[in-house]
């Protein structure tokens, strides 16, 4: 085996951990996040003190920031495209720890969604000829273009949570655009990951300013989708969005290859379709999930205006 090939393998074991903590972590965050005041974009220092006064949430953050370390390692040394698809993989993870251990009750819905996601992450890692190096090297015109309309993307997406009636969960709107904003940061890490060949002086890159910028926003954002929607399914855009568009991104900027020839090609661009098909499958239904919010309502009204 190669120095190379070792490297890549080390990259996608820590991506595979990183999986498992990320969403460990995501889940504690979330039982942290419905027991602290609702968090107020206008007040960022204040919400941001508020989250982490609340144990579980403080809990979340610490398991995120080894989950962080290895996801760093893991975009350091796999090609972007095929580390992502792995860490995407703690979709399965994020399902068995949510109903085992948190309480949570999937439906045969998330549980289908759930299931293509996981055959379609397979897919992508038993195909994944995606180079042999970590493909730090990218094209400037094309990153700058890339995180341009993922920005525009998650921004519009924001600003559409903010509106009551719409057809999807608002918490799912903002989750996306939290994911977004965690996939800006990853592609923008895995460009600095490049520039710092030439030392501690590469971390003056403007890169530096859109990692920071971009986890602040997102830091805020999930917060609110796990405060204000269903748990499991925010968790799952938020994780789908992220990776999704790192995984475009390693396509599209940084040159990894879809595949070597037409099969692989295929079979690869289906896996993409399915991840899709996938996550529009977890969140529950508008009406189903009105219908529950409903029921419980009602049980408290009956107790406060006994007949």
């Amino acid at each position: 085996m190669t120095s190379v090939s070792l490297a890549v393998g080390v990259g996608l074991i820590c991506a595979l951990l990183s999986a498992l903590g990320t969403n460990l972590a995501f889940l504690f965050k979330h039982r942290g996040a419905v027991a602290a005041p609702d968090v107020d974009m206008r007040h960022p220092l204040r919400s941001a003190v508020d989250l982490f006064r609340s144990r579980w949430w403080s809990i979340g953050w610490g398991v995120a920031g080894v989950a962080f370390a290895l996801h760093v390692a893991a975009l350091t040394l796999a090609p972007i495209s095929i580390g992502q698809a792995v860490l995407a993989g703690g979709l399965v993870f994020l399902a068995v720890l949510a109903e085992r251990f948190f309480g949570f009750e999937l439906g045969r819905r998330q549980w289908v969604g759930i299931g293509l996601v996981a055959v379609s992450l397979s897919l992508l890692t038993l195909t994944g000829g995606g180079g042999g190096d970590a493909h730090s090297g990218y094209s400037l015109a094309g990153m700058i273009i890339f995180e341009g309309v993922a920005v525009c993307l998650g921004l519009l997406l924001f600003l559409s949570h903010l509106i009551e009636r719409m057809p999807v969960p608002r918490g799912v709107l903002l989750g996306i655009a939290a994911g977004l904003g965690f996939g800006i940061s990853d592609v923008a890490i895995k460009a600095l990951s490049g520039d710092l060949d030439s030392g501690p002086i590469g971390l003056l890159s403007p890169w530096s300013v859109v990692i920071v910028t971009a986890a602040v926003f997102s830091f805020f954002a999930s917060a609110r989708s796990l405060q204000i929607g269903d748990g499991v399914a925010v968790i799952a855009v938020t994780s789908v969005a992220a990776n999704l568009s790192t995984i475009l991104a390693g396509l599209a900027v940084f040159g990894d290859r879809l595949g070597n020839d037409a099969l692989v090609i295929g079979v690869r661009l289906a896996a993409f379709a399915l991840i899709l098909v996938g996550a529009a499958l977890i969140p529950a239904p508008v009406r189903a999930g009105e219908a529950l919010e409903a029921s419980a309502v009602e049980p408290e009204s009956a107790t406060t205006n006994p007949a």
